[in-house]
Formats: C-alpha cells, structure tokens, sequence
C-alpha cells in the first residue's frame, strides 16, 4: 500500500466589511486556476508549522495566525492519482494587509521560482477554486459554501 503525501492547506482569512479569502493565480498558467496555500509537510514539521511556512513561501504573507485546524482530506492527486492526506487550517490576516500583490515563490518545492497574483477574494466565492479546495469553507461559516460544496 502506497503511503499517501501528508500536505497543508490554508484559507486565510481577511476580516473586512465582508469577509475575504487570500486565493492566488500562477502567473502565465491559467488552467492551473485559482488555489490557496498548501503543499506538502516537511519530515519531523508540525502541521501548524507547515501551514504557516506554505502561507509565506507561496504568498510571501508572514503576518497570518493559525485560529484552527478545519479537517483533514483524503483524497488523490488530481493528475497522478497518488494519495494524499492534506489537513485544512483556518488562519487569519492583518485586516490592513494589501489588497493584491505578485510574489515569487521561495522554498524547496516545485512551485519555486514561479510567479503567484495573490489576492482577497470575498467570500462566498463566486467560482469554485481549482482541485475543489474550496470545499470546506463552510466548516469556518455556513455561508461561505460555494459550487464545490453542492458536489459532494
């Protein structure tokens, strides 16, 4: 039996007239779609560790603070089918943080080097995010539900 990928998964929230959730886009990488934070669990790294360090590298946000963890997820890779086990966190950001901004990712992931367009998004979203990430929102508040939760 194939271990599955232990990873981290952040929604970030903002609190602002509504409420708003940090999303960001790859940059020149449309079908990659809009995401949160996450990836993957370093060997011997806590998970509110992981979620925070995710948060920095892939935005370059260091000001959030985790409130809770939300779920964990069982659920295959959407391209290679391996397992994966990722653990939602609920976190919270500086209602003076920017609105939008561009960062390049640091860290020793794959993603290192690309371009993210970091933004608030007011919640509920509008569109689902991509891989269904958006599918527990509503564990934080019931009417943050969106698309992806009328599929399960």
């Amino acid at each position: 039996m194939i271990q599955p990928t232990i990873r981290v998964a952040a929604y970030v929230i903002r609190d602002r007239a509504v409420p708003e959730l940090l999303v960001f886009d790859h940059a020149g990488m449309p079908q990659a779609g809009t995401q949160v934070p996450a990836g993957g669990v370093h060997p011997g790294e806590r998970l509110e560790q992981a979620v925070l360090r995710e948060v920095t590298e892939e935005t370059g946000l260091c000001t959030a603070s985790v409130v809770q963890r939300l779920v964990v997820e069982e659920k295959p890779h959407p391209d290679t089918r391996r397992p994966r086990r990722t653990t939602y966190f609920h976190l919270q950001a500086p209602a003076t943080t920017a609105d939008a901004w561009n960062h390049t990712v640091r860290g020793d992931g794959d993603d290192h080097g690309l371009t993210f367009s970091c933004r608030f998004s007011p919640l509920p979203l509008s569109r689902p995010l991509a891989d269904d990430q958006d599918a527990w929102l509503g564990r934080i508040d019931p009417r943050w539900t969106t698309l992806a939760d009328d599929r399960r």
